[in-house]
């Protein structure tokens, strides 16, 4: 292949373009500003908690074939693990009312039959909001596919958030309806949870940085690209701290930052470009136990609870630490730290200590609070119809990120998937 092709971020989506070129012999190089990469999908040392954490939780499912193909590119598929069954266990913090979400492994939801397998307190015909999210219109927001009833407010309103990181009143039909199709439609095979065994970076980035390195890639950290010069009809010049990079006629740049900095260097350089520009936030705790929780029955299996009526939403028991995630955290966003994690510990007690046997302690043990303020873009339709293409104006340009156009909200799965399309678009445009 001819020419060098430089990536602009190191998160997921730059990552795995890199590892899709890099594999078919193309020259590559990364660029990456801060001093690791992953992104927002990445694993660090917390010195509080004396031990290394995730800086978010990230619940996959067996379903998600890029996460699944770029594993195995890297050679990765073993580090997710996770239950053998479609099991999701669930608390209703209202009224205490605990169930397992037990899903059919075929297409035909026979779980919905079964008392002791579907939603407590949920009618047959509430199934129809399922169809309406997957028939859904590009303006229909997710509330007015939902029927009332426990179908809604125990899943679907807390699958929404969770997915969407937006709240069901704005966010978008469309997209939850197009992981629906990829999921529940699809059967429990497609519905597997799956996270880490170790940790996000030891999963996604870790292995994809030896791999380059075998595929004699070049990954720089600490890298900032402070400016894209054009002229000609394309792109001839990055600028960093300390260094000028020339883009020849046969090279190629895949601009693959969060979407403020691509909307930042790209300003006056792309006619017409347009990205997300409204946020929403997630908050994750981590708490460090003086002991590893052993839980019971589903918990076991899973070492995830949902929780519904309350601020957190999954607690996962990741070794001696205990990790909650709060989804479309904007609204908390006036909450004290201290205030907010005393809650949330509350909630965790509630939700783990029937299902353990061990009581977790009634102090709060020693924690650490992340806000990601940016973590992904608002899912509302107006937001979505601002999601650019991978292929731009500018035809040696491409760009990648979870928050491109590719069909799905902002998670892990997009991000690569938008990888892959952008090192596909270089390779057609290179001839290959």
């Amino acid at each position: 292949m001819s020419g060098h092709i430089h990536i602009v971020g190191g998160g997921l989506a730059g990552l795995s373009a890199a590892v899709e070129l890099a594999g078919a012999g193309e020259r590559v190089t990364v660029y990456e500003a801060g001093p690791a990469c992953g992104g927002r999908a990445r694993s660090y040392v917390d010195k509080h908690l004396g031990c290394r954490i995730d800086n978010g939780n990230h619940l996959l499912l067996s379903g998600n074939r890029a996460v699944n193909r770029y594993l195995g590119l890297i050679g990765a598929q073993d580090t997710l693990t996770g239950p053998s069954r479609p099991v999701f266990p669930f608390i209703d913090l209202a009224d205490r009312a605990r169930w397992t979400l037990d899903l059919s492994r075929g297409k035909v939801p026979l779980w919905v039959l079964s008392r002791r397998r579907r939603v407590p307190g949920m009618r047959l015909g509430e199934l129809r909001s399922l169809m309406r999210l997957m028939e859904a219109a590009p303006d229909i927001v997710v509330s007015d596919c939902l029927m009332p009833g426990a179908l809604s407010s125990r899943l679907l309103e807390p699958f929404a958030i969770s997915v969407l990181n937006t709240m069901p009143d704005v966010g978008s039909a469309a997209l939850l309806g197009a992981v629906v199709r990829e999921s529940l439609a699809q059967g429990g095979r497609h519905c597997l949870p799956r996270f880490p065994q170790d940790g996000l970076s030891e999963s996604f980035v870790d292995p994809a940085l030896s791999h380059l390195a075998l595929m004699k890639a070049q990954v720089q950290t600490g890298v900032r690209i402070s400016a894209v010069e054009a002229g000609d009809g394309r792109v001839t010049m990055l600028r960093a701290t300390g260094q000028d990079i020339a883009i020849g006629s046969g090279d190629a740049v895949i601009m693959a930052t969060p979407a403020p900095v691509a909307a930042a260097l790209l300003e006056g350089q792309l006619p017409g470009f347009s990205a997300p520009d409204q946020f929403e936030a997630i908050v994750n705790a981590h708490f460090a136990m003086p002991y590893v929780p052993v839980a019971t029955g589903a918990l076991a299996q899973a070492r995830f609870i949902g929780l519904v009526g309350g601020i957190s939403e999954w607690v996962f028991i990741k070794g001696h630490i205990l990790s909650v995630t709060v989804s479309a955290a904007n609204r908390y966003a006036a909450y004290d730290t201290d205030a907010l994690a005393r809650t949330i510990w509350g909630e965790v007690r509630a939700a783990l200590d029937p299902a353990l046997t061990m009581a977790l302690p009634v102090d709060m043990p020693p924690m650490r609070i992340v806000r990601e303020k940016r973590a992904t873009f608002a899912a509302t339709p107006a937001q979505d119809r601002l999601r650019p293409a991978t292929r731009t104006m500018l035809p040696n340009l491409m760009l990648a990120g979870d928050w491109t156009e590719t069909g799905l909200p902002a998670t892990i799965e997009g991000a690569i998937r938008s990888g892959v399309a952008a090192a596909q678009a270089v390779r057609q445009r290179h001839g290959a």
